[in-house]
């Protein structure tokens, strides 16, 4: 809010600059204000900072302070480190938090010089400080941009949408932040020894190929028929890659076709790997669930996936997630619908685009009342907290009880 952070020098509403912060702390991309024109390059720093932070989580910043000052990191810290990495072991947890830290920076440095000289080409030596903000924004899946201007305000990366260099830099700063901090440090000690991994960085490695191949056949196919050949192929397979879950776009999200549209909630509400800056309900709870759904079909007792049985109790969750983040999805889009009295499938996509921490939106976003960006900014902070987490901390333990009542059987479907 301070006069210093904004261009114009006269401070920034409350509501403007909770709506920013929430949106950078949970690296989502929504704004409501273009963060090129209106935040000066203090405000810039400060919303950068806070997708760095929100990008690691909370823990690991917290981790990174104690690590660089020299203080024993507590067993109860570790516990919440191997959580924030999604991983079951306690040993080494400290090492691999190094290790995450020195990818991560090693990533982002290495993403800002290989967009460097076409930024600096166009913007002069202001481009190292795009490229930079760019990078870490691409890796911590935000979807913040600093391209716009006064003629054209919200523009992403439009500008570049021809640039294979850009382009294909952010979509690989977007896939390896979102893979997760367990599958680097899998890929990374187990290298081509797919065998080795654990269950959970073989499911996200093979579905994120699945998850990007798919619908970047369905954008070619059926969207952006007026580009050319080569610029069509790179803008379908960008377009399956940001909305899970950086939020950047190289086309105007509003003339997309309505199943494109569908096509993108149904991306931005899956999300990424757990563990990861990516938000959404995660690739593991979606092959989780359809793992269940191939042990009914067959007529199996358990769900398995690659040899491996799948807990009943971990299916229970993933059935949980789903419907708390559909439910909340389509709760948010009549309340928004009723509200700013927009299309459902609008107001379903700028909901879908907050919980899952994503940052697409079809433009509506500036434009929206006070209550509605109070949704939204709710929103955001359950997409990147976790609502499962929120609930239970919302929730006392549960009493042991070695009793249980009776079972009986209710017909579904």
């Amino acid at each position: 809010m301070l006069p210093i952070s904004s261009r114009s020098s006269t401070g920034t509403s409350f509501g403007t600059a909770l709506f920013t912060a929430t949106s950078a702390t949970c690296v989502t991309g929504l704004v409501v204000r273009d963060t090129a024109t209106h935040w000066s390059t203090f405000g810039q720093v400060v919303i950068l900072a806070l997708i760095q932070t929100g990008g690691l989580g909370i823990i690991m910043a917290a981790a990174g302070f104690s690590l660089l000052s020299g203080r024993r990191i507590s067993l109860t810290e570790r516990s919440m480190m191997r959580d924030v990495f999604a991983t079951r072991r306690m040993g080494g947890i400290v090492r691999l938090a190094t290790f995450v830290f020195a990818v991560t920076f090693a990533v982002e440095l290495l993403g800002a010089v290989l967009m460097i000289p076409p930024l600096c080409k166009e913007y002069g030596l202001r481009g190292i400080w795009i490229a930079f903000f760019l990078s870490i924004s691409a890796f911590c899946n935000a979807g913040f941009d600093i391209l716009g201007t006064h003629d054209a305000l919200f523009p992403s990366l439009s500008e570049f949408a021809t640039n294979p260099v850009i382009c294909l830099t952010i979509c690989l700063l977007i896939v390896i932040g979102g893979i997760g901090f367990a599958t680097w440090s899998d890929v990374s000690n187990n290298r081509l020894h797919f065998r080795r991994y654990s269950l959970q960085s073989k499911i996200i490695l093979a579905t994120s190929p699945f998850l990007i191949a798919v619908p970047a056949l369905f954008f070619f196919l059926f969207e952006y028929p007026h580009l050319p050949m080569s610029e069509r192929l790179l803008a379908s397979v960008f377009q399956s890659i940001t909305p899970r879950t950086a939020g950047f776009n190289v086309e105007d999200m509003s003339v997309m076709t309505e199943p494109g549209q569908a096509l993108t909630i149904i991306l931005m509400l899956i999300g990424g790997s757990p563990g990861s800056t990516a938000g959404g309900i995660k690739n593991t709870t979606l092959a989780v669930l359809l793992a269940n759904f191939a042990a009914i079909a067959s007529r199996r007792s358990e769900a398995d996936i690659f040899g491996r049985r799948v807990e009943d109790s971990i299916i229970k969750q993933a059935g949980a997630i789903l419907t708390m983040y559909v439910g909340l999805s389509l709760l948010g889009a009549t309340a928004l619908c009723l509200i700013e009295g927009l299309p459902y499938l609008a107001c379903l996509f700028e909901c879908v685009s907050a919980i899952g921490t994503v940052g697409m939106t079809v433009g509506i976003t500036p434009q929206l009342h006070a209550a509605s960006r109070i949704i939204l900014i709710a929103y955001m902070f359950i997409g990147r907290v976790g609502g499962l987490t929120l609930i239970y901390a919302a929730t006392e333990s549960p009493k042991r009880n070695p009793a249980k009542l009776p079972r009986e059987s209710v017909t579904v479907g």
